[in-house]
């Protein structure tokens, strides 16, 4: 049986820090703006011109042919295994993959493809990994068709893919034919922590995606690059997804808005979370991993409790966290501050000492 989320408990008050996720965000005044001037037409029928602006911007911006505004990420990962594979055609991934672990089963349900996972620390895996799981063709094994990889990691910390590392597992991939696809849910994080320009991250990648609705702050949106002939073929899945849509320049808009302003401050969340990360090193029993970006992974057996009972704690003081893994995880992000952080911390003290 599925169960509906959580609610909070009886008597919390309204999140005041929410450090959940950052696809919490709301969109800024300014984003709004901008999204309530935006030019519109039908985005089905080819004529919405804000759609246009983000789809050439972004195919630029990572050094595609071509690109496709879709409404969130999975279905990006959703639209691209469509197009890349075939019933009964394998994937390489890792085994802490979002496709593996936070997608519904869709790729089994709807691709038909065998998601193959690899082990490796912080969600990454090596060129000679990718190496040792290559298939003899013959009739007896899957074909094997795509790489994935997910920059950043998150279950893997929020961890940045080094990009010789990145290269190196796509050059395995297109040695044998493969296509690679990058999960790009928080790309730009990567770029801005990595101080790499996001087409050079993204070179060895025949399709590529940026969410729009995690640190970046938009209400909707994530957009697939990939080359003319891909995007052309991804569109039929877009189509029979329903991912299709009418006057969706409002929200282009705010993608938009969130290329030219909400960018560079990303190394805020970053330092944000290196100062949660700072102080939650302090509390005892807590064993905290050391972020890449904006994501802080610890750990609170050592203090007593579990992730659910820290969890419940929090909300009856008004902060949010998320569990994953059997870990704690929070997430900094736009509606985050320096001050909210050290409150949080304070928080987190008192309901681990409780």
């Amino acid at each position: 049986m599925v169960h509906a989320p959580a609610r909070p408990p009886a008597g919390a008050p309204p999140v005041r820090i929410n450090l959940y996720s950052d696809t919490q965000t709301r969109p800024t005044p300014a984003m709004k703006e901008a999204m309530m001037r935006a030019e519109v037409g039908d985005e089905q029928h080819g004529d919405d011109p804000t759609v246009h602006a983000l789809c050439d911007r972004m195919a630029a911006l990572m050094g595609k042919e071509a690109a496709m505004f879709l409404p969130s990420g999975t279905m990006c990962n959703v639209v691209a295994i469509l197009t890349h594979c075939q019933k009964g055609d394998e994937v390489i991934a890792h085994e802490t993959a979002h496709i593996l672990t936070s997608e519904g089963g869709t790729h089994a349900a709807l691709t038909g493809a065998q998601i193959t996972p690899l082990k490796g620390p912080r969600g990454m895996f090596t060129a000679d990994q990718v190496r040792a799981a290559i298939r003899p063709r013959t009739r007896y094994a899957p074909p094997q068709r795509l790489l994935e990889v997910e920059q950043t990691a998150n279950i893997g910390g929020g961890a940045v893919w080094p990009l010789e590392q990145l290269n190196a597992v796509a050059a395995v991939a297109h040695e044998q034919g493969w296509a690679t696809h990058m999960d790009g849910a928080r790309l730009m994080n990567a770029c801005v922590a990595a101080g790499i320009a996001p087409k050079d991250m993204v070179a060895s990648y025949d399709s590529v995606w940026l969410d729009f609705t995690k640190g970046l702050g938009a209400p909707l949106g994530a957009v697939l690059c990939g080359s003319s002939e891909f995007i052309g073929a991804a569109w039929r899945w877009k189509q029979r997804l329903g991912g299709s849509m009418r006057q969706a320049g409002l929200c282009a808009a705010g993608c938009l808005h969130a290329l030219d302003h909400h960018v560079d401050r990303l190394a805020e969340d970053h330092a944000n979370a290196r100062a949660l990360a700072r102080g939650l090193a302090q509390i005892p029993g807590v064993v905290v991993e050391e972020p890449d970006t904006n994501l802080v992974f610890f750990d609170v057996r050592g203090a007593g409790t579990t992730v659910e009972e820290l969890q419940r704690r929090l909300m009856l003081k008004g902060v949010a966290v998320s569990g994953l893994g059997g870990r704690v995880r929070a997430c900094t992000h736009l509606d985050v501050t320096a001050p909210m952080i050290e409150e949080a911390v304070g928080h987190i003290r008192e309901a681990l000492a409780a």
